[in-house]
């Protein structure tokens, strides 16, 4: 009988035993996981492999603080970003778009008197400022390719001078590239980078313009429009044109956009067919190119919004929301610079 019990007993402590160590196990577990997701939200483990680089499988939007800039809007209404000062880590973008290799084609138009006055300028600052890390190629459009300035490139850095036709006037000139550009996508560009973006001649880089700014579809919010109510915004309201607009989201400035190529290709395409019926039916929209880009940008939303820190004018009184300057438009001088 003794014995009976002793067996039992035993039995009973083996499987308390095991209860125990079962428990124990999932409690240590349960606070391993624990630390580790407070330290993660914290910011104190970093989204690396043991290698050093960046995992693959990171979305580096998922680490942007959109609650660092409060004063300002830093989300649109379908989710996409607009990048400010102190809401990314540029250390990360740049280590995630060097890893992927990511390539990177500057546009830029330079006829006429526009070269002489600013392309010199336009190219020396890219070199301190644009995607510094990234391989990148200057594509410069010009009517003048004898006078294309020699600027001493970085690593991974070249300069390609395409020549195109110079247009009586500065509006068909300004209209006219996006032609220009869907061509030089399909037969040229689409070799040699994944990403693409388009300026204006007439800027200067003052600050970084990097990484952070990639993205599958990229629109820049107008450095004078931005903080005005939509009844202000000058889309053109001619019913007649392809560029009418009677409301939109935004009000994008022209000076810069970009993105995936196969996504400015469409913009491009999109924006010429658009110019081209309005020539045929004897119409101009109000801003041109950028009044049939802004109405691309209705139809098609835009990933990823740039702050008007990456393209301002300091002609514009002293504001607050502006933390750096990226970009900067040059002085205007149309009078001299623009034929009728």
């Amino acid at each position: 009988m003794k014995r009976q019990f002793f067996t039992a007993g035993s039995g009973f402590k083996e499987r308390c035993a095991g209860i125990f160590c079962f428990l124990l196990l999932v409690f240590s577990l349960t606070s391993l996981y624990l630390r580790h997701l407070v330290s993660f939200m914290s910011g104190e483990i970093l989204p690396v492999a043991s290698n050093g680089k960046l995992t693959q499988s990171i979305n580096l939007d998922d680490t942007l603080n959109f609650g660092t800039r409060q004063e300002v809007e830093t989300r649109t209404s379908w989710n996409a970003p607009i990048i400010w000062e102190g809401m990314f880590d540029p250390s990360l973008y740049d280590r995630k778009h060097i890893q992927n290799n990511s390539s990177v084609a500057l546009t830029v138009f330079a006829v006429g008197r526009y070269l002489d006055a600013y392309l010199n300028t336009f190219l020396t600052s890219a070199e301190q400022h644009f995607m510094l890390g990234l391989q990148v190629t200057y594509y410069v459009f010009t009517d003048l390719p004898e006078k294309v300035p020699k600027i001493k490139l970085g690593p991974h850095r070249s300069l390609r001078v395409i020549q195109v036709e110079k247009h009586s006037r500065w509006q068909d000139i300004s209209m006219m590239r996006m032609k220009t550009i869907s061509d030089a996508i399909e037969s040229e560009i689409r070799h040699h980078c994944n990403y693409i973006f388009c300026f204006d001649v007439d800027q200067e880089f003052k600050g970084r313009f990097g990484s952070e700014a990639l993205g599958d579809s990229v629109a820049l919010l107008h450095a004078w429009f931005y903080k005005l109510p939509k009844y202000q915004f000058t889309y053109d309201r001619n019913p007649k044109s392809k560029a009418y607009m009677e409301t939109g989201d935004y009000y994008y400035h022209a000076a810069l956009f970009g993105g995936l190529l196969e996504n400015v290709k469409d913009l491009a395409d999109h924006c010429f067919l658009g110019i081209m019926e309005d020539k045929e039916n004897n119409v101009e929209a109000r801003w041109h190119d950028e009044s049939h880009l802004n109405k691309y940008f209705w139809l098609h939303k835009p990933s990823r919004l740039l702050s008007p820190e990456y393209c301002w004018d300091g002609v514009i009184a002293e504001n607050s929301d502006i933390h750096v300057t990226r970009l900067v438009w040059a002085p205007k001088h149309y009078d001299k610079l623009r034929t009728k």
